[in-house]
């Protein structure tokens, strides 16, 4: 049987990678196996590559070319990790797939939906998830939170640049945040939008209950 695959979705800073590592350890426990993935980056050649995109000394890094980039490091994360895992009737989750592309270069960049969906055909095969848990937050305070998130990282580690994306401007994350609404709204079977905003513990059962009901109904009791 064909694992599910799961993705979580929204702005640095939302919650998103703590939310995941949550609801992992829920499946864990209902003797579900479970592979954590996150983009860009979760392979040895992924994570070269997430090194380039995220340093905020390539500022200059143009568009395209970062598109071009996040889809490579998301076609080594395919075949090395979230593939095989599927194919071993496992359940991945991973922080990140391309509904970020669309959001971020689509989005905040301006390239526009089509190119991105254009090159997922291609370079994913059609692979999308069964599942995309999207954290809406208020821009203002997600961008903040990963700001000090990475200049603390940074402080601690002086290879650990990560700080590219959030040196952009105001409008560039309200660009990203209403392309993922525009997600959202387009594919409402799939995305499931979590007002992110409230307590960590109260989106937790929201995100379980939600997991539960789409894609649990019958899985446990095969195992």
């Amino acid at each position: 049987m064909r694992g599910k695959f799961i993705t979580f979705e929204g702005l640095d800073g939302c919650g998103k990678s703590t939310q995941l590592q949550r609801l992992a350890e829920v499946l864990r426990q209902e003797g579900i196996e479970v592979v954590e993935a996150r983009e860009p980056g979760g392979t040895e050649i992924g994570d070269r590559i997430r090194a380039i995109v995220l340093d905020s000394r390539t500022r200059n890094l143009a568009p395209r070319a970062e598109l071009a980039l996040l889809f490579a490091s998301r076609a080594q994360n395919l075949q090395d990790v979230i593939l095989p895992a599927l194919e071993a009737g496992k359940f991945v989750l991973c922080d990140r797939y391309t509904d970020s592309s669309e959001a971020y270069q689509g989005g905040g960049r301006q390239l526009g939906s089509e190119a991105v969906l254009t090159v997922h055909q291609v370079v994913c095969q059609g692979i999308n998830p069964d599942l995309t848990v999207l954290m809406d937050s208020e821009v203002s305070a997600s961008v903040a939170r990963a700001r000090r998130r990475n200049l603390s990282r940074l402080e601690a580690d002086a290879a650990g640049d990560e700080n590219r994306f959030e040196r952009e401007n105001q409008a560039f994350f309200d660009r990203v945040h209403e392309a993922y609404l525009a997600i959202a709204r387009r594919e409402p079977e799939r995305v499931f939008l979590v007002d992110a905003r409230r307590p960590g513990d109260v989106v937790h059962r929201e995100i379980v209950e939600h997991v539960r009901s789409r894609l649990l109904a019958g899985v446990t009791d095969k195992r």
